[in-house]
């Protein structure tokens, strides 16, 4: 047996020991989201309504898929600004293959896991190989995913979509609606690969200590690659649940997005640095994000002033998360 070899397993248990102990979701978004919705309750008569619940979770749907790509990302301590683009992108791919080319439906769902996964591809190839980080990749692809778009359908929304996928985005099977019973499939394998999975110990590991990482035998630029191409093709799957439930390829669709999962994320108890992450308390962090924005809608609060809120709640996120990591150091 190798030294290598040796000490590669020792390290991932003791690593899997200390990370486990870290991915609980804060108690306090639980807080949070309970307190939100007794004031919204208290606010608008309309809010505790089943119809209402059911708009909010899907609403949440599409966050929650997106946050989810993000926990990975944020955990291996990188960044991903080009969801929300890469989200427009993949439904135009999608419903463009359908519409204009006249394909089967079930290419055009490969289409949009596809064109998101290869952007995710592009953005950590760039960062590895490239070593250019993150921020400025995934900021570039924010701007090349949404200008590809655009220039693939003049700007123009693409509609006619089959029975299928419409369904995907509008049925309600036992009065569900659908993309909530995706974000929840989604989310039960997320947090199976990430608690779980060599995959997802390995992502933690790298965002709390890239040298640890490499001291265990972590290819470490392959599981970069790897962790934005996973990020990529869920905002293919967002945003071909997007597209369903709006019976269209919307290039302009997922303005703002990136903001409200990566915001929904650091709630839930995502580290901002990395080392640390939880898709249950993701899940919690996009309801918060679902319960705010609905209960600023049936207030009539204009949405300029909601994208001011989700900036606000975004910095405090932030904070709390730095003064809870000084804490721990402390004890």
């Amino acid at each position: 047996m190798t030294v290598a070899s040796s000490v590669r397993p020792a390290g991932a248990r003791n690593w899997r020991t200390r990370l486990m102990g870290n991915a609980a979701f804060r108690v306090e978004s639980l807080f949070v989201l309970t307190v939100l919705i007794i004031v919204m309750a208290v606010l608008s008569p309309y809010f505790l309504s089943v119809s209402n619940f059911l708009n909010i979770l899907l609403a949440t749907s599409v966050i929650g898929v997106l946050a989810i790509g993000a926990t990975f990302v944020i955990s291996s301590a990188g960044i991903d600004l080009s969801i929300g683009s890469v989200l427009a992108l993949s439904g135009v791919v999608g419903c463009q293959l359908i519409a204009a080319f006249d394909l089967p439906w079930p290419i055009g769902v490969a289409a949009c896991l596809a064109a998101g996964a290869a952007a995710g591809f592009v953005n950590g190839f760039l960062i590895t190989r490239g070593a250019i980080p993150p921020f400025i990749v995934t900021l570039g692809m924010l701007g090349v995913a949404r200008g590809f778009g655009l220039v693939l359908t003049n700007g123009l929304p693409i509609y006619g979509l089959p029975d299928p996928i419409v369904y995907l985005g509008q049925g309600r099977p036992l009065g569900v609606p659908t993309p909530v019973l995706v974000l929840a499939a989604a989310a039960i394998v997320a947090h199976i690969v990430l608690m779980h999975t060599r995959f997802g110990l390995y992502t933690q590991v790298i965002g709390d200590s890239e040298v640890a990482a490499r001291a265990m035998g972590v290819r470490v630029e392959r599981q970069k690659v790897l962790i934005y191409t996973l990020s990529g093709a869920l905002a293919g799957l967002a945003g071909l649940l997007f597209a369903a439930r709006v019976n269209a390829g919307d290039p302009t669709a997922g303005l703002n997005y990136e903001l409200t999962a990566i915001t929904a994320t650091i709630i839930g108890g995502t580290n901002l640095f990395g080392g640390r992450g939880s898709i249950v308390g993701t899940i919690i962090g996009a309801l918060i994000m679902g319960v705010l924005q609905n209960g600023l809608n049936l207030l009539a609060v204009p949405s300029f002033y909601q994208q001011m809120a989700i900036g606000a709640v975004l910095v405090l996120a932030v904070w709390l998360d730095r003064v809870n990591r000084s804490e721990g150091r402390q004890s």
